[in-house]
């Protein structure tokens, strides 16, 4: 074999070796590349359709619904909101009863504040709960440690009031009261002062019977809430823990809704700090 021979069966070997070697990449066809592009612009649409999505969801922000009347501290609507509500309240919560309360207005979709004393929130129990009735929806308002009229104390007393409350709520739901209610409605200028500086909106009521004898029973305190001469587009509703207002509630709920009557989410009111 001559030299020249030789050597052109040597370099076609060793590209026979390099093409072994070589992985063959199986060509695509037209439809089938396509249908690749297809694929992947479909899934392009998609993620940005996920995307638009999330933005959408964070973007989304409770709107003010309602604006307090400090005349009545009743709630008026802002631009067409509905004007036949109310606001329904509970003080001295989670006492004895405010989890049963809790369960019957969670079971009718009935919002709720619940204003809590300090003093029910001593032991784990009491803030467990505290927290399980605010992961049922409900808000959650300040209304002081020991239940004292505010006009009694010195400033620095008012303070640990209602600062008190606000750390150990916070410490136990994971975030501070956004409403503030005075024992029996007694504000001085350094409490509101106080309340403004924290965040918290600021309110008493329009009426309320669940304290006084004649009333302390379920029949005849639905029937007061229900038909009371107060009652009026936007009241502010006053009850408390109370064994004759937990049986009542149910009633009062469903008398205020044959009458027309709806529910204020609070979180709808302006000047409520948002998350």
């Amino acid at each position: 074999m001559n030299y020249t021979k030789l050597m052109s069966l040597s370099f076609l070997a060793l590209i026979l070796a390099a093409c072994g070697e070589k992985e063959v990449e199986t060509p695509v066809s037209a439809p089938a590349q396509e249908e690749a592009k297809e694929e992947k612009v479909v899934e392009e649409e998609v993620t940005e359709e996920v995307v638009v999505e999330e933005e959408e969801t964070e973007a989304v922000t409770t709107e003010p619904l309602y604006t307090l009347n400090e005349a009545n501290w009743s709630f008026k609507p802002i631009a067409n909101a509905p004007s036949k509500v109310v606001l329904l309240t509970i003080d001295d919560a989670p006492d004895k009863r405010s989890l049963e309360m809790a369960k019957t207005l969670k079971a009718l979709n009935a919002p709720a504040i619940f204003f809590v004393n300090g003093h029910f929130l001593d032991t784990d129990e009491e803030k467990a709960v505290l927290k399980e009735i605010h992961n049922m929806g409900f808000a959650i308002g300040n209304h002081t440690q020991t239940h004292t009229d505010l006009k009694q104390l010195t400033e620095e007393q008012q303070r640990a009031e209602i600062m008190q409350v606000s750390e150990t709520v916070e410490a136990v739901i994971g975030e501070k009261p956004k409403y503030f209610r005075a024992p029996f409605g007694s504000n001085t200028d350094f409490s509101k002062a106080l309340v403004k500086e924290q965040g918290m909106l600021l309110m008493n009521w329009t009426y309320g019977y669940d304290w006084e004898s004649q009333y302390q029973d379920a029949t005849a305190l639905t029937d007061i809430m229900v038909n009371s001469e107060y009652l009026t587009n936007g009241a502010n509703l006053l009850m408390h823990d109370r064994t004759w207002t937990s049986s009542a509630l149910k009633g009062i709920v469903e008398g205020l809704r044959k009458k027309g009557y709806e529910m204020i989410d609070p979180a709808t009111i302006q000047g409520v700090p948002t998350e």
